[in-house]
């Protein structure tokens, strides 16, 4: 049953309904305005000599019944085609991303959809998928470039056993982007328990793997998985060559792998992938050139966010970029890859890989407590306030009240779209002053 609300939208939308009947009438305007044509035309042929060319571009040549059949036939073609993309723009609101929810939610939602900036979001694991939960609900137009270096877990053994990419961290970002019912986003982040073969693999890797096999390739999968979760936003691997990280502790040990190098026993030095000149996604490439904002992480530093920046392509595009760029520092240590660093360490680390003047700003957790529980293996990662450098160091609340260890998805969003909106504010006021300088 529909709701009063319902029905006053449904009102307001088609008023006074009778479709069919309006429909009819309007047609039968169109075949009247056709005759008045048809006696026009006929009295200027009856009034007026045509020059010679007329006889071939009124088709003269073709007998009248096979002239009329023809005209009918083109009216029946434009009559349908017109159906038929009238239809499908009146069920749009209902279709694709748009389809969860009630009725007027989903017009409403299709008709004042906002149209917010072109965000790029660089990285992987949990810190993502977790920022893309925040962002998507700030702007439509998103695009997660994805780490295809992940060899362990379900991933890994999915990698080695298929010869496919890993899908962890991709169906991580189609779930935290899906617009589809929470029972299905459940089934595709569900893990097979102990006990049987599919013991410790999630519903979703299985489900983006078969959808490679049938597809035919790991990019077509993804496209087509994230139609089946309706997700708003584009999924992109940062590259499709199947690369390996590998890295240089601080004492010269060569480690092989981004499960051996997130339990590293030593400080990690340097870290690189294998072949050093894979290429990058093209689709990659056109959405970080043609993005308002680029920001990267949060994420596991040399696991999550440096086997992006490592793809050269993808780094170039970067720096040609015209974006606001911003690195989402952790707000907590990860042991075993960055213990003990503070913001100023996660940002020197990056630029020892990436260069300088990459970043534009650097956002960094205000909310800072005391230690971390003890079984946690991490302490918060902290910033000076009066440090003074490039990238500016930008102090906002973003912590997880429920768990210290994560940012809080909706605070992260609304931060980055704060330092958004002030950047472009503070440019327009620089433009309008150098404009004024110039015309005085």
């Amino acid at each position: 049953m529909r709701t009063m609300r319902q029905r006053q939208f449904l009102k307001w939308l088609y008023p006074g309904m009778h479709v069919k009947r309006w429909l009819a009438l309007s047609m039968l305007g169109v075949a009247l305005m056709g005759l008045g044509i048809a006696y026009l035309l006929r009295e200027a042929y009856l009034s007026y000599t045509f020059p010679g060319g007329f006889y071939y571009l009124t088709l003269q040549f073709i007998p009248r019944y096979w002239r009329a059949a023809l005209f009918v036939l083109i009216a029946f073609g434009c009559i349908g085609l017109g159906f038929w993309k009238l239809s499908a723009a009146l069920l749009a609101p209902f279709t694709g991303a748009n389809r969860s929810g009630s009725l007027v939610e989903q017009v409403h939602r299709f008709r004042f959809a906002p149209k917010g900036p072109h965000i790029v979001a660089i990285g992987g694991g949990t810190g993502l998928s977790n920022l893309l939960r925040g962002l998507k609900e700030e702007s439509p137009n998103l695009t997660a470039i994805v780490t295809v270096a992940d060899d362990g877990g379900s991933s890994g053994r999915l990698r080695r056993d298929f010869g496919t990419l890993p899908p962890g961290d991709v169906r991580n970002c189609i779930a935290a982007l899906s617009d589809t019912e929470p029972l299905i986003r459940s089934l595709f982040q569900y893990r097979f328990s102990e006990g049987s073969d599919l013991d410790g693999h999630s519903f979703g890797n299985l489900f983006i793997v078969a959808m490679s096999e049938v597809t035919g390739s790991f990019e077509e999968a993804i496209r087509a998985t994230s139609r089946v979760l309706a997700t708003r936003g584009q999924i992109v691997p940062s590259t499709l060559a199947d690369v390996t990280l590998s890295a240089l502790t601080i004492d010269g040990d060569r480690l092989y792998g981004e499960s051996v190098i997130g339990h590293s026993p030593r400080p990690i030095s340097e870290v690189f992938i294998e072949p050093p000149d894979a290429a990058a996604h093209p689709d990659a490439i056109h959405a970080i050139l043609e993005a308002d904002m680029i920001v990267f992480g949060p994420g596991s530093l040399y696991t999550s966010i440096l086997p992006n920046l490592l793809v050269r392509d993808i780094l170039q595009a970067i720096k040609a970029a015209p974006a606001l760029k911003v690195y989402i520092s952790n707000v907590a240590t990860q042991h075993g890859e960055t213990d003990d660093f503070t913001v100023t360490d996660h940002i020197t680390a990056l630029e020892k890989h990436v260069g300088r003047g990459t970043f534009d700003y650097v956002i960094a957790n205000s909310n800072v407590e005391d230690d971390l529980p003890a079984d946690w293996h991490s302490a918060p990662v902290r910033s000076r306030a009066d440090e003074v450098r490039d990238p500016r160091i930008v102090e906002m609340d973003v912590i997880s009240v429920e768990n210290r260890y994560r940012h809080d998805h909706v605070k992260l969003a609304a931060a980055i779209m704060r330092l958004y909106h002030t950047n472009r504010e503070t440019a327009a006021d620089e433009l309008a002053g150098a404009m004024t300088r110039t015309a005085g």
